[in-house]
């Protein structure tokens, strides 16, 4: 057997989770919204051509509604970022002494002796760009984002929403009386929830199964509440 210390010490982290909120955002949206929408008006009409119509309509409002606001939010996040950075170097010209015992002070708290402390600070202090860099980082917690973060964002928010609205669609294409094609769409989309809500939850590191039954139970209740409030008011 193998010593401790040899043994190959393997870590797991999740990566890319830029892109699975992404597709998180867009997926669950995607599947929910058409599906109510088509279902509420499987309630009133009887021609699947009309259901078909306004999702599609309703699937190409949405993904550009979503990709929207998943790049307004990529935007906004590098403006912060750069107003912070412009920030910080006021801060290291002006604020000097102010900065090194900010500085100092991260390292007293991760635990280096006074002396160390003093070493180090002195060491980042002599490059500003390395000391902003520093800061940005470590005293306010931010990674310089990517510049293509919000084109991505918006491209990955409206594709996923894209594929998950054709889901609960596509029985009507097939099927021209809306409530059959409604139970199709209903036993269809809420196995893909289950199945997205169990693969989302898996990787997040939550409980599987209660992940893929709470998004079960919001798409249902959604679909449930459109139809039963266009049957109302039919």
């Amino acid at each position: 057997m193998e010593p401790v210390s040899q043994q190959i010490h393997t870590e797991f982290h999740l990566k890319s989770s830029n892109l699975l909120r992404d597709v998180v955002i867009g997926m669950s949206d995607g599947l929910t919204v058409p599906f109510a929408l088509a279902a509420g008006l499987s309630s009133v009409v009887d021609n699947s051509n009309i259901v078909v119509l306004a999702g599609i309509a309703e699937i190409a409002a949405g993904s550009i509604a979503m990709g929207l606001g998943g790049y307004l939010a990529g935007k906004t996040e590098q403006d912060h970022y750069a107003s912070e950075v412009q920030r910080e170097y006021d801060e290291v010209e002006n604020l000097r002494h102010r900065e090194i015992e900010e500085t100092k002070e991260f390292f007293a708290n991760i635990g280096l002796s006074p002396a160390l402390q003093e070493q180090a600070t002195a060491e980042i202090a002599q490059d500003k760009d390395r000391w902003v860099e520093f800061m940005m980082k470590y005293e306010l917690g931010l990674d310089k984002p990517d510049p293509k973060r919000a084109t991505k964002s918006a491209l990955n928010i409206g594709i996923s929403y894209i594929v998950g609205g054709i889901i609960p669609l596509a029985p009507y294409f097939f099927i021209s009386n809306t409530v059959e094609a409604l139970k199709v769409s209903v036993i269809v989309t809420l196995f893909c929830l289950f199945v997205f809500g169990f693969i989302k939850s898996r990787i997040t590191g939550i409980n599987p199964w209660l992940g893929a039954l709470k998004v079960t139970i919001i798409g249902a209740v959604a679909a449930a509440a459109a139809f039963a409030v266009a049957k109302l008011f039919k």
